[in-house]
């Protein structure tokens, strides 16, 4: 995503729980872009802007792109608490935790829905044309035909 060139909208610490037996919580630096969620263990360097790193250390970073990303759903606020659950395309839960005044669930639902209006303004869009362009030659020919009469 920062490769792409996307822009950082929200940096910062969240806590992921993880998909062990313990089920610990487990902290990340985050970074929530237009298109999705990086998720870097803390003491992991910053993601490369280029790619001169071995591909190891990059392999520790973890995306969630919008794309994938099915809703964000906040589960309970409890003590300084916010825990909400993050539910992917194919059905995987990954349950967060941040503190209530940092609204990490607020800021990644509203990227999210951001990025899901511009996919379907540009699907509506490729729509349109594809109409426009399949509809030019026959309207064209139905006005000669009829010129012709």
């Amino acid at each position: 995503m920062l490769e792409s060139g996307c822009k950082a909208v929200k940096e910062g610490m969240l806590e992921k729980r993880s998909d062990g037996l313990l089920q610990l919580w487990k902290k990340k630096r985050c970074i929530l872009t237009e298109e999705g969620v990086l998720l870097i263990p803390p003491k992991h360097p910053p993601p490369p802007q280029q790619q001169q790193q071995p591909a190891e250390p990059a392999a520790k970073i973890k995306e969630l792109h919008f794309s994938n990303m099915k809703t964000v759903d906040c589960v309970e606020r409890k003590g300084k608490y916010v825990y909400f659950t993050v539910v992917m395309a194919e059905g995987k839960e990954i349950d967060f935790r941040c503190a209530q005044e940092q609204g990490w669930n607020a800021a990644i639902t509203l990227q999210m829905v951001q990025y899901k209006n511009r996919q379907a303004i540009l699907a509506v869009r490729s729509t349109r044309q594809k109409q426009q362009h399949l509809a030019a030659p026959h309207g064209s020919r139905l006005r000669g035909a009829s010129n012709s009469a």
